[in-house]
């Protein structure tokens, strides 16, 4: 009988010993060098240009009452018809420029030339009948001082020329009257300024007091708005207004009060104020509603524009760079300054504080901060990088 050769069994430490060690053998053949030093490298540096910084310094601060209204220009003239008559031509547009003087409109003056020869003709008839009663009255003295009329035809001669006068008079009126009708025939300008309305063509029937035209004068626009009554106290002439003019080429203009009226209208319960622009030249368009406020207080503060800070629910923050690192500040805010549209900073910043401008929601606190020239580059996917790292 055979005997086949006997092995004695492993034991299951042993046997688990070795799979452990050949894991770990695999894990080490399979590793790569410079692993150890991936794992802890730092975020990288955000690079800072000049201009994406916002150092913090105060600014003025100014509240008041809100004002509405529209630019209106102080010289402004309604043309209308004088006489009635058929309107023969209109020289001038919308938007043209006029001097003082000049033919705007001309209406058919036919019937109104015969009533100005006649009573041309009744002036000439007038004024040589006063001279033959003045010859008579004037003969008639003589006579009478010589003794050789009455004193009766006298007083006759003389009542004669006084009635003759009067004629005269009320003849040469008649004809000033005609020569004014005829002169009303043609429109001109009060003034040098621009059309701003026509509204006759030719062959149009004008009847007396019918539109015509308006003239404005582009250099005495004023600012005519309203403020609520409960505000009044506080409005003073002379104070500065500042204005945003809807359509203008310069939105935001400075004014100052010229007028406040004593009564306030029995409809909306405004005062009317009239603004005075300190710069003319910067509203020239006359209709276009503006707002604004008037500048009864103002304080210097520290204000953020509404782009330089961020909300996190009902919470507000700034990023600051403080030890060449991002910091997530929390600030909080008090009232909307009415001029400028910023926000006063109530606590949370100071005076010299650099902030980020714009920043954006990748940014991590704690990220190395690098201040570079402004034609250098700015890292944008550093806080990208950064805020993957910071999980």
């Amino acid at each position: 009988m055979k005997h086949r050769p006997h092995f004695a069994p492993a034991s299951s430490q042993s046997l688990l010993t070795l799979a452990a060690l050949a894991a770990l053998l695999a894990l080490t053949a399979c590793k790569k060098p410079g692993d150890d030093a991936g794992a802890a490298k730092p975020p990288a540096a955000l690079q800072l240009r000049v201009e994406d910084r916002l150092v913090m310094g105060q600014q003025e601060h100014s509240n008041g009452p809100l004002i509405t209204g529209a630019v209106q220009p102080e010289r402004r003239a309604d043309l209308r018809a004088e006489v009635s008559a058929i309107v023969q031509q209109v020289y001038k547009e919308n938007g043209e420029l006029v001097r003082k003087g000049d033919l705007l409109v001309s209406l058919d003056a036919t019937s109104i030339r015969d009533s100005l020869t006649s009573a041309q003709e009744a002036a000439r008839a007038a004024a040589e009948a006063f001279e033959q009663s003045d010859r008579q009255y004037q003969r008639q003295k003589q006579l009478q001082a010589q003794g050789m009329v009455s004193l009766q035809a006298l007083e006759d001669a003389q009542n004669r020329r006084t009635a003759a006068m009067s004629e005269r008079v009320a003849a040469d009126a008649r004809l000033v009257a005609a020569r004014q009708q005829v002169a009303r025939t043609e429109v001109r300008s009060p003034f040098d300024g621009v059309v701003s309305e026509r509204q006759v063509s030719a062959g149009d029937t004008a009847q007396v007091g019918k539109a015509l035209l308006k003239v404005i004068d582009p250099s005495s626009m004023r600012f005519e708005g309203y403020v609520s009554a409960d505000r009044r106290a506080e409005l003073k002439l002379g104070q500065p207004v500042d204005l945003r003019i809807n359509g203008a080429a310069n939105p935001n203009v400075e004014g100052r009060i010229r007028r406040i009226d004593v009564a306030a209208d029995p409809v909306t319960r405004q005062v009317a104020l009239l603004v005075d622009f300190v710069d003319p030249k910067q509203a020239s368009v006359a209709g276009l509603y503006g707002e604004g406020h008037v500048r009864t207080t103002s304080v210097a503060a520290l204000m953020l524009g509404e782009a330089d800070f961020q909300r996190d629910g009902d919470r507000v923050f700034a990023w600051v760079v403080k030890d060449a690192k991002l910091h997530r500040q929390p600030i909080v805010l008090a009232a909307r300054d009415q001029r400028s549209g910023e926000f006063v900073v109530k606590t949370g910043l100071a005076v010299g504080d650099t902030l980020i401008r714009n920043p954006s929601r990748t940014l991590v606190e704690g990220t190395p901060v690098q201040q570079v020239a402004a034609t250098a580059g700015i890292a944008t996917s550093a806080p990208a990088s950064a805020a993957s790292a910071g999980g």
